[in-house]
C-alpha cells in the first residue's frame, strides 16, 4: 500500500505513453513464460508499426499479437461489469489463441483451440507432471468458478486495495487449476487476473520471465498443499518488487532530468538570449520528446495545454536552435530530439 501510494503521487500512470508501455511489457513477460524470446522494443515496433522481427519466429510474433488484441477487448469489455460466464471465457481464449492455436481430434471429439474451445482431453502438467481435472468436469467446474467470481466481485469494496488483488490472485489460480484449454491456460488466466485488477483501477500486476520458477513452483506447491495463501503471497510478493524497481527506476531518470533541465535552461538563457520563463517551457517540450521516438504537434497541444499556434512556435524555435529536428509535411510533421 506505501509503494502503491507513492506510486499514484509520483503521477507516474500519468507519464506520456506510461500506461501503454505498461501493458506492453505485461504482454511480453506474459507471452515470455511460454517460451516467446519477443523483446519489449520488438514488440512495439510489431503493436505500434506493424513492423516484425528476422530474428524471431512467426509463432511468437503471432502469440504476442494474439495477447494484445485479447487485451485489447478485455479492457473495453470488463468496464461494463457485465457477469463474467463460460462463453466469454471462452471468447477471451478465442482471442488469446487466435493465431496460434491448434485443431484437435481426440477420443472425446474435436475441437479448436483458435476457437476458445474446452479441451476435450485429459491433460498433464508436463512430462511426468501432476494430472489436471478430467475434461468431463471441466464444463460443469467452470460453471461453478464463474458464479463464485461474480459473487466475488459484487461484494467488494473498491476502496480495499487488498481484497481486490487477493481476487484478481485467487481467479488466475482457481481458473489456471481448473484448465478449460488444451492450450494458452497460463496467458489466459493472467489476463483475466490483470482485468480484474483493471475493473477497479488497480495497478496491474505484471509476472516477469525472471519469475517464471518462483510462480510455477507456487502454484504446484499450492494445489499439493490446498493452501491458496501460498499463491496470494507469491503473486503480492512480485508485485511488490517490481513496483519498487519501477519507482527507483522513475527517480533516478528523473533526478538526471532535473540536472539536464537546469543546465538547459541556463543554456538557453545564455546562448540565444531569450526570456528564463520561454526557456522553462522548452526544455519541458524537450523532455518530453527525450521520452519518446517521436512526437507531433497535437501530442505537445495535448500535453501541455497550450495554443496550436504557441506550440507551433516553441517547435519552430527548438528546431531554429539545433534541438529538434523535423519531419514530414506539415499536415503529418513530426519533431525527433538530434542526440547531444
Amino acid at each position: 500500500m506505501r509503494l502503491l501510494r507513492q506510486h499514484k503521487e509520483l503521477g507516474m500512470a500519468e507519464q506520456i505513453d506510461y500506461q501503454k508501455f505498461y501493458l506492453y511489457s505485461i504482454i511480453v513477460h506474459s507471452t515470455a513464460i511460454e517460451g516467446s524470446t519477443v523483446t519489449e522494443v520488438e514488440a512495439q515496433l510489431l503493436f505500434d508499426e506493424g513492423i516484425t522481427s528476422s530474428k524471431r519466429s512467426m509463432m511468437e510474433q503471432m502469440m504476442n499479437l494474439d495477447l494484445k488484441v485479447a487485451f485489447d477487448y478485455g479492457m473495453q469489455w470488463i468496464k461494463r461489469h457485465e457477469p463474467i460466464t463460460v462463453s466469454w471465457l471462452i471468447t477471451l481464449a478465442s482471442k488469446v489463441m487466435a493465431r496460434t492455436g491448434s485443431e484437435y481430434h481426440s477420443l472425446g471429439g474435436d475441437f479448436s483451440a483458435a476457437k476458445g474451445e474446452l479441451r476435450k482431453l485429459n491433460v498433464t502438467a508436463g512430462t511426468g507432471g501432476r494430472s489436471y481435472m478430467s475434461y468431463l468436469k471441466v464444463p460443469a467446474k467452470l460453471e461453478a468458478f464463474c458464479d463464485e467470481l461474480n459473487k466475488r466481485r459484487k461484494a467488494i469494496s473498491k476502496d480495499d486495495i487488498a481484497s481486490i488483488y487477493d481476487l484478481s490472485f485467487w481467479a488466475h489460480y482457481e481458473l489456471v487449476t481448473i484448465h478449460p484449454w488444451a492450450d494458452g491456460n497460463g496467458r489466459t488466466s493472467r489476463l483475466l487476473t490483470n482485468l480484474l485488477q483493471m475493473e477497479f483501477d488497480v495497478l496491474p500486476t505484471k509476472v516477469l520471465k525472471e519469475d517464471k520458477a518462483e510462480y510455477i513452483q507456487a502454484l504446484i506447491d499450492t494445489r499439493e498443499s490446498h493452501d491458496i495463501n501460498l499463491f496470494l503471497d507469491c503473486m503480492a510478493r512480485l508485485h511488490i518488487q517490481h513496483l519498487k524497481a519501477d519507482i527507483d527506476q522513475f527517480l533516478q531518470s528523473t533526478s538526471t532530468k532535473m540536472v539536464d533541465k537546469q543546465a538547459l535552461r541556463q543554456e538557453m538563457v545564455d546562448k540565444w538570449s531569450i526570456k528564463p520563463s520561454l526557456a522553462e517551457k522548452l526544455v519541458d517540450i524537450l523532455i518530453l520528446v527525450a521520452n519518446k521516438e517521436e512526437i507531433t504537434t497535437d501530442a505537445v497541444v495535448k500535453h501541455f495545454g497550450f495554443t496550436a499556434t504557441t506550440t507551433k512556435r516553441y517547435l519552430r524555435q527548438l528546431t531554429a536552435f539545433g534541438y529538434l529536428e523535423a519531419h514530414g509535411g506539415n499536415r503529418n510533421k513530426t519533431y525527433r530530439e538530434i542526440k547531444r
